[in-house]
């Protein structure tokens, strides 16, 4: 049975999801999304990654066409639609359709919506095991004043261009800078460092994105007692670290163990970031909102 997709109203193969080629989603990357995740039937932090779907979308004045509810409703019917229980989902809202010209106004009154559920696979397994060798790139995070980077938005061209810098640098992760040179977070993922037992990742209000990866694992680290700080922290501070790992949705929690060249800690997933990686996957395991009604 072909992937069905929730398309503004309407179950359809994949096949058939088209959008239009005047949405301004496309023509201009005017819209938002979130990236979320199903485990074991059940869909992790929803309500958290909803709110922050409405906030974006609220940020950049974009109507959305269906209550939260009901935007938790359609994610949930897909997945069942689809029989999938562990899955990765992919809600987006457009601007919708408009003219070729820049004015939203002239767009869809209401948002376009789509909702993809499916599998994904972002580092292969070696990579949890063995740990990330990752590069610092050239292109710097958008600074907030410009595009906000808390905006989860469709415009990923910034994201994109330090992409191709660590894939022509050889690796497949990068760690991006704010203009003051300050380390904010990788192309896709949150970045955290520890030191002396205490755990550090950069603020939001430079740059990072408000991960909800990010906060789930910031609370296990707090629940087992460790210091977290969101400190501001420059390449020094990561090159000398302890241990240093990434977190986000897709990339769940992933050692790095080389930074620039430097080993980081023994050159080994650190015994810190293991121990979080597995109480991240037990809370995975055990919570979230029942694809099928209990």
């Amino acid at each position: 049975m072909s992937l069905l997709i929730y398309l503004n109203g309407d179950f359809v193969p994949k096949e058939e999801a088209k959008v239009s080629v005047f949405d301004h989603g496309l023509l201009y990357g005017d819209g938002v999304f979130e990236g979320i995740r199903s485990y074991n039937g059940r869909v992790f932090r929803l309500d958290e990654h909803l709110q922050r779907l409405y906030d974006s979308a609220k940020v950049i004045r974009l109507k959305i066409p269906l209550s939260i509810d009901e935007m938790k409703e359609k994610i949930l019917e897909t997945l069942r639609l689809n029989k999938l229980s562990d899955a990765y989902i992919r809600a987006v809202v457009t601007r919708g359709v408009g003219d070729l010209g820049l004015d939203p106004d002239k767009c869809s009154k209401e948002g376009f919506v789509f909702i993809i559920t499916d599998k994904i696979v972002l580092y292969d397994e070696q990579f949890y095991k063995n740990g990330l060798n990752v590069i610092t790139v050239p292109t710097r995070r958008n600074v907030p004043e410009a595009l906000n980077p808390r905006i989860k938005s469709l415009n990923y061209l910034n994201n994109i261009l330090a992409k191709i810098e660590a894939k022509n640098g050889n690796v497949i992760e990068a760690i991006m800078l704010n203009s003051d040179g300050y380390v904010v977070e990788c192309t896709g993922d949150n970045i955290f460092i520890i030191k002396n037992g205490s755990l550090y990742t950069p603020p939001t209000y430079i740059g990072a994105l408000e991960g909800i990866t990010r906060d789930a694992v910031m609370e296990i680290a707090r629940k087992i007692g460790m210091n977290v700080e969101e400190k501001i922290f420059n390449r020094y501070e990561v090159y000398v670290s302890d241990e240093c790992f990434l977190t986000g949705t897709a990339a769940e929690v992933i050692p790095v163990v080389m930074v620039d060249g430097r080993i980081i800690g023994d050159g080994q997933p650190g015994e810190i970031t293991q121990k979080l990686t597995t109480e991240f996957r037990k809370l995975t395991q055990n919570t979230g909102t029942p694809i099928y009604p209990e």
